[in-house]
């Protein structure tokens, strides 16, 4: 893909992890301010779909609005999920208080979120912001199940990382102590007079309604806890995707992901 590549990086962290990191940017002179960026989890499976949709919804097209770099973080696998991200993308809940394993076994260590973050803010981004031009106010991150968790526990927890953050299908009902106890501190923050910029898109598939998490319910429910904020400067919206299941969900999602982004840079 033109202006696309690919390159590796040492987490920098306690977990000594090797990440996979795909780059691809605009073709063109970038804006005065440099180019919004978002940045894509579980990369291995999804960056591609990213990508095209970035380029199809970007360039002179009507309504296409402005352009923007994708950044992936992955993994140094060719599986599409790697076992990694049950640590990069988790809170610290005891293993005991965790649903049976899905792949047998024992639980993968718990609890890698923080890291994963200080590796994104303290790494990573300075990094894309040596490779090319970069507006430090137009950065969205995406992420869906595990992935949507972190999306929540960056907002939750250091909300100037981001100004847009989407969060598909958050697992939130395996962590939901942890993540509800980090959202409860994150709203009363708010009562301080706290002006924000930030968004934030919620969604499911609707053939997850059945699925014993709660996804969808977990995901309304949260919502409606943060509408009486977007007065704070907190814009918040939740979208079920008709016929689609957890994984069939990940092409519609990124569609929509790509334009909620863009909303809010025009």
């Amino acid at each position: 893909m033109p202006g696309t590549k690919q390159f590796t990086i040492g987490s920098g962290q306690e977990n000594h992890w090797v990440y996979r990191i795909y780059v691809s940017w605009p073709q063109g002179e970038p804006p005065a301010d440099g180019f919004p960026v978002i940045y894509v989890l579980d990369a291995n499976s999804v960056i591609g779909t990213m990508i095209e949709a970035v380029r199809l919804q970007s360039g002179k097209q009507r309504g296409s609005g402005p352009s923007m770099a994708v950044v992936g973080i992955g993994y140094e696998t060719d599986k599409a999920f790697s076992t990694e991200r049950f640590t990069d993308y988790s809170l610290p809940m005891p293993v005991e208080e965790l649903p049976p394993y899905s792949r047998g076994g024992e639980w993968p260590r718990q609890g890698g979120a923080d890291a994963f973050l200080r590796f994104i803010e303290e790494r990573l981004k300075p990094l894309i912001a040596r490779m090319f031009p970069v507006n430090v106010r137009e950065q969205a991150i995406f992420g869906h199940s595990l992935g949507g968790l972190f999306a929540l526990h960056a907002l939750f927890t250091r909300t100037d990382a981001f100004q847009t953050y989407i969060a598909g299908s958050p697992s939130i009902d395996w962590y939901k102590r942890l993540i509800l106890d980090e959202e409860r501190l994150w709203r009363t923050s708010l009562g301080n007079d706290k002006k924000l910029n930030a968004r934030l898109l919620v969604t499911a598939g609707e053939m997850e309604r059945d699925h014993p998490t709660r996804i969808n319910d977990n995901a309304k429910e949260l919502v409606e806890r943060l509408k009486p904020h977007m007065d704070s400067g907190l814009h918040v919206e939740y979208r079920e995707f008709e016929g689609e299941n957890h994984i069939s969900v990940l092409p519609v999602l990124i569609s929509r992901a790509v334009r909620f982004f863009k909303e809010g840079l025009e």
